[in-house]
C-alpha cells in the first residue's frame, strides 16, 4: 500500500512541476509573440516574423501540453503529432512570406530586428532554462523542449540577419535567414512527428499484446 501511494504521489508531484513550468513559459511566449509580431510588421522583417511565429506556436503547444500532462502516453503522442503539424504550417506561412517579399522587395529595419531578436533571445533563454529538467520526461515535454530550443536558434539567426541588413543595406540577408528558419521549422516538424508516430506505434503494439494476453485459451 505504501509503495503504491508513494508512486502515485511521485507521479502527481511530477505533473504539478510540469504544469507549473508550462504555465510560466506559456505566458512568456504569448507576450513575446504579440511584441515581436508587431515589430516584424513595423520593421518589414520576414525573419523576425518567422521568429514571432515560433513564439505563437510555442504558446499554443504549451497550452496543449498543459492538457496532456495528466493524459496517457497515447494522448500525449497524438498532441505531439498535432504540434508537429502546426510547426509545419508555420513553416509554410514563412515560405509564402518569402515568396511575397521576392515579388515586393523592402528594406527591413535592422534596428527593430536587433532589439526585438535580443529581447526574444533573453525570453527564450529563460524558457529553455525552465524546461531543461523536463526534456527527457516524456514525449509531451520533450516536444515542448524541442520547440524552445528552436527559438534560441531563431533569435540568433535574426540577429545575424540584422547585421547583414545593416552591412549590405539590403533586404536579402533577411530573406536568406527567413529561408533557413523555414527549413529549421520543417526539420523540427519532421522530428516531432516522427517521435509521435513512434510513440503511437509502440502504444498500439502494447495494446495488441495486452489484448492477446487477455484472450482465454480456446
Amino acid at each position: 500500500m505504501g509503495s503504491c501511494c508513494d508512486n502515485d504521489c511521485a507521479v502527481d508531484a511530477l505533473r504539478d512541476r510540469q504544469r507549473s513550468t508550462l504555465i510560466k513559459v506559456l505566458w512568456i511566449n504569448a507576450f513575446m509573440f504579440i511584441a515581436i509580431a508587431a515589430a516584424a510588421f513595423y520593421g518589414k522583417s520576414i525573419a523576425l516574423l518567422s521568429d514571432s511565429l515560433d513564439n505563437l506556436g510555442d504558446a499554443l503547444t504549451y497550452g496543449l501540453s498543459l492538457f496532456a500532462v495528466s493524459q496517457g502516453t497515447t494522448t500525449k503522442a497524438r498532441i505531439a503529432l498535432f504540434k508537429g503539424g502546426f510547426i509545419f504550417l508555420a513553416a509554410c506561412f514563412v515560405v509564402a512570406q518569402i515568396i511575397y517579399r521576392f515579388i515586393n522587395p523592402a528594406l527591413p529595419s535592422y534596428e527593430v530586428m536587433s532589439i526585438f531578436s535580443l529581447a526574444g533571445l533573453v525570453a527564450n533563454g529563460v524558457c529553455l532554462f525552465l524546461l531543461w529538467r523536463h526534456r527527457n520526461e516524456d514525449i509531451n515535454m520533450s516536444s515542448v523542449f524541442e520547440c524552445s530550443r528552436n527559438d534560441i536558434a531563431s533569435n540568433l539567426s535574426v540577429i545575424l540577419a540584422a547585421i547583414g541588413v545593416w552591412v549590405f543595406n539590403s533586404g536579402l540577408p533577411d530573406i536568406i535567414i527567413a529561408t533557413l528558419l523555414a527549413a529549421l521549422l520543417l526539420n523540427s516538424s519532421a522530428r516531432v512527428i516522427k517521435g509521435a508516430l513512434s510513440e503511437l506505434s509502440e502504444s498500439g503494439k502494447s495494446l495488441n499484446q495486452t489484448g492477446a494476453n487477455d484472450v482465454p485459451p480456446g
